[in-house]
């Protein structure tokens, strides 16, 4: 490591702030209830009371904790909070979650003052969905019995979600705890913000607000040279937000370290502060930073951090992201490295929202000539206009797979295309036939020139397409070469009872011709393919029983063929947990790698590695052919949550990249030694 003047090493910070009376009277957060309809909860100094029909307890979507209280849907749905401690408290927080945004929508908050109710809060215009995004803080009347009635008028399948409810009383504000939080976030060249350290400072109570004055840091980065241009410490106005962010401080290097120096009043609950920087444009994506908080000052006192580091950050490239070329999204990456060494990435242009087809959405490409240091401009390269007198968003095309032809070096590219259903899902609106007025297309372009210019769109839906099936489609990602030139790209369809299948299509003629497969399985969608030793063809699907399924059973389906298709069979590693995933499309790919100075050959997977939501892309090695995964040689590459497709491709003898949808952009590419994702470097 190259030592840096500033250090990017962030450890483990923990304090305590003892005071002789902590602010927290009572807390509730609701696990200990059991779900379903309820009346009353007395626990923790917090009585809850309800009329029938008016509460519930709603499982597995609490804020802190795996449940959280529904009020329920309708007309002046209300329930009670008392605190039953004794203690008088002057303030109430909660965390609040509107259950939908179809109107109608009135929420408020009353409190009793001995004698009456009186309206403290209304949150009809406040109060969001999705994922706790409301704390609300009240200051309570001084009254001897504290009872807090809230209440909300929302459509029949609407409600609020409650958790966390405190009553505090009016101590001063103490510091709980310092820490930071060590995620895996990729570092990426393009971007303004790239979070290197998130410290998260756990402030109690709301009388007194402490003060966030100085934080100091030491930065450490592999390689030679300065790859940082800018760098500041946010303070986080909205938790998760880092666009929601102040600049905090002015910096000052004192003895091979970073201080950050200023005024910024903390408020009850965690304060998130991150240590970010801005790449310059010729930082060698190779390269990795580290942090290391080594004191925090609040109030005049420091907190020292434990010695603990946290994971060193590897740098990328953000390829495309929300609003470049005034495009809404880019979803659907496809990878491939043609036989002169090009890099070719392809995915969708969704240029009004990110909704699948049916919409105004193009298939876009970018070239890199330089292993993917470097990326020319995005390229256009499928794009239906306004076939058949309809307008761009009834002719959308995207889901791209991309494959080369290692014979004669042509680059082939496939995509779906959707004629009118306008509004509507093509998975849905693909109907039975063969024409576009009836079904989707399966479309190809070539290239000719290493990715320089392409074809006209080749339509070969009449080849391959049974006239009784709703919907035929490629991969998406990338197909393959076998070793005696045949061209495979995956794909799947919907029969005629509309159950999905994975399977291939494939050419022996080099492209002219094609032919496809039976279905591998049933309830299989997005699949990847490669070749094993043997001849072989197996088959990686995401498997829709996943859905339901996070028990030992849950993992991508794998199937292998020995005549291209025609028959599948099931493999030993099908639906288990060596590799789990949350229903989505994943990436496998098969080559040779000089490891230790020998040629091996090495099959590569990454996915979101979790059975549920979409985080943790990793990356995993199997040395042979598939049969095993060892957990010693799998990579996290971002901890954080995306849309969570990825594309591999061997970028040279040691090295892979993969473009992915990951948590700090649309598309990030990175590149990878052999050696990291072995965990040998």
């Amino acid at each position: 490591m190259n030592k840096y003047i500033i250090i990017l090493s962030l450890a483990f910070l923990v304090a305590c702030n003892s005071t002789p009376e902590n602010p927290t009277i009572a807390t509730l957060g609701f696990n200990n209830c059991e779900s379903g309809d309820i009346t009353e909860i007395n626990e923790n100094g917090i009585q809850v009371l309800a009329a029938p029909n008016n509460i519930r307890i709603y499982p597995k979507k609490g804020k802190t904790t795996p449940n959280c209280l529904h009020l329920t849907g309708g007309e002046n749905k209300t329930f009670e909070l008392v605190n039953t401690t004794g203690e008088t408290a002057k303030y109430l927080s909660f965390s609040a979650e509107r259950w939908t945004s179809k109107p109608p929508f009135q929420f408020k908050v009353e409190a009793f003052d001995g004698v009456n109710w009186s309206r403290i809060y209304i949150g009809d215009s406040e109060i969001k969905t999705g994922n706790f995004p409301n704390e609300v803080f009240l200051t309570l009347p001084d009254a001897k019995n504290q009872r807090v009635r809230l209440t909300s008028t929302t459509a029949e399948t609407g409600g609020v979600l409650i958790d966390d409810v405190t009553f505090f009383s009016g101590a001063d504000m103490q510091i709980d705890s310092v820490i930071v939080a060590d995620k895996q976030l990729p570092v990426l060249k393009g971007k303004k913000h790239n979070e290197v350290l998130n410290l998260q400072i756990f402030a109690n109570g709301f009388s007194e607000p402490q003060n966030l004055e100085e934080l100091e840091f030491s930065v450490s980065e592999s390689g030679l040279g300065n790859s940082i241009e800018k760098i500041e410490v946010l303070y986080l106005k909205e938790a998760g937000s880092i666009e929601k962010s102040v600049s905090f401080g002015t910096k000052n290097i004192q003895d091979n370290t970073i201080v950050f120096e200023g005024s910024q009043e903390l408020t009850h609950g965690i304060n998130d502060v991150i240590l970010s920087v801005r790449l310059k444009d010729e930082a060698d994506i190779g390269n990795f930073i580290q942090a290391e908080c080594i004191s925090v000052k609040i109030n005049g006192k420091k907190y020292s951090p434990k010695a603990t580091q946290t994971s060193a950050k590897k740098m990328g490239i953000a390829l495309r992201q929300h609003n470049d070329d005034g495009v809404d999204t880019y979803r659907i990456p496809g990878l491939a490295t043609t036989n002169k060494g090009t890099l070719i990435g392809v995915y969708d242009i969704r240029r009004n929202s990110g909704v699948d087809l049916q919409d105004d959405i193009d298939v876009g490409m970018n070239r890199s000539t330089d292993g993917g240091q470097t990326w020319e401009p995005m390229e256009i390269i499928m794009d239906m206009g306004e076939w058949g007198g309809l307008p761009n968003d009834e002719n959308g095309i995207g889901d791209p797979a991309v494959l080369v032809d290692r014979k004669t070096n042509t680059i082939w590219v496939a995509a779906v295309w959707a004629h009118g259903h306008p509004g509507q899902r093509n998975w849905w609106a693909s109907k039975q036939g063969l024409t576009p007025e009836k079904t989707s297309q399966f479309v190809l372009v070539k290239s000719e020139d290493d990715g320089l210019t392409w074809s006209k769109p080749i339509n070969i839906t009449n080849q391959i397409k049974d006239k009784e099936w709703h919907l035929l489609l490629q991969g998406p990602g990338k197909g393959i070469t076998l070793k005696d030139g045949t061209l495979v790209f995956p794909a799947q369809f919907k029969d005629k009872e509309e159950m999905p299948h994975s399977t291939i299509i494939w050419s022996k003629d080099h492209g002219r011709t094609w032919t496809i497969g039976t279905g591998a399985k049933s309830n299989t969608t997005e699949a990847q393919v490669i070749e094993r030793n043997d001849g072989s063809l197996m088959l990686n699907m995401r498997d829709n029983r996943n859905r339901t399924d996070a028990s030992e059973s849950n993992g991508r389906s794998v199937y292998v063929s020995n005549n291209l298709g025609k028959t599948w069979t099931k493999h030993p590693t099908s639906r288990t947990n060596v590799l789990q995933e949350s229903t989505c499309q994943a990436s496998i790919i098969k080559d040779e790698f000089l490891i230790n100075g020998e040629k091996k050959s090495v099959v590569l997977f990454s996915n979101p590695n979790a059975r549920s939501g979409r985080h943790h892309m990793t990356i995993k090695v199997s040395f042979d052919d598939g049969e095993t995964w060892p957990e010693k040689h799998q990579l996290l590459i971002d901890s954080g949550s995306g849309r969570g497709y990825s594309c591999m491709t061997k970028i040279d003898d040691k090295h892979i990249g993969i473009l992915y949808e990951g948590s700090q952009a649309d598309l990030i590419f990175q590149k990878f030694s052999l050696e990291e994702i072995l965990n040998e470097k």
